[in-house]
């Protein structure tokens, strides 16, 4: 089962990420991946198949801090298990996480257009391309704008480049 945890706040966040992922576990996944702000205010990503583990032993080197991120455990519903599949994905100034099915990914892709730019085979990263579509530098509208036009279950964390620290929660039946 996936999990979703977000931390924004005078804390480590990639530890607290790490820490949360960890008490996750044992709800079953097959990949987990953070996306953090660094003390720059650019975003990373990093995401790994496997255990936390092996997401915790890609950090070990990393010395700059980070006080805002999200991250998650996926359970493989669209897509096979690989790290493209895995979350968060990115798309333009987007940076997202996703809990659910989106029922209408197929016809989404197919309307906007996105078949020959997906990275992934993932329902998710259709949600992050799309929303980043909308997205004129006003995180709100373009996430209503996402969510009206979606069906099926979701709980989404969203984080936005020029929006630093900041990280934006929806959902329509999925838990958050």
């Amino acid at each position: 089962m996936c999990g979703i945890i977000g931390y924004s706040g005078p804390l480590e966040a990639r530890t607290i990420l790490l820490d949360g992922l960890s008490q996750l576990e044992y709800r079953g996944y097959d990949s987990a991946g953070i996306a953090y702000f660094d003390s720059r205010s650019k975003i990373h990503v990093v995401k790994k198949t496997g255990k936390v583990s092996h997401l915790r032993e890609a950090f070990s080197s990393v010395s700059d801090s980070s006080h805002c991120g999200i991250g998650h455990t996926r359970w493989a519903t669209h897509g096979g298990v690989s790290d493209a599949n895995a979350h968060p994905h990115r798309a333009g100034r987007v940076t997202l996480i996703h809990n659910g099915i989106i029922e209408n990914y197929h016809h989404l892709t197919q309307e906007f257009h996105l078949e020959s730019g997906l990275i992934s085979q993932t329902d998710s990263e259709v949600a992050a391309r799309i929303l980043d579509l909308f997205y004129e530098g006003k995180p709100i509208p373009a996430i209503r704008q996402l969510t009206e036009r979606m069906e099926g279950s979701y709980a989404f964390c969203i984080m936005f480049d020029d929006h630093p620290g900041e990280i934006y929660a929806v959902r329509s039946v999925s838990p958050l």
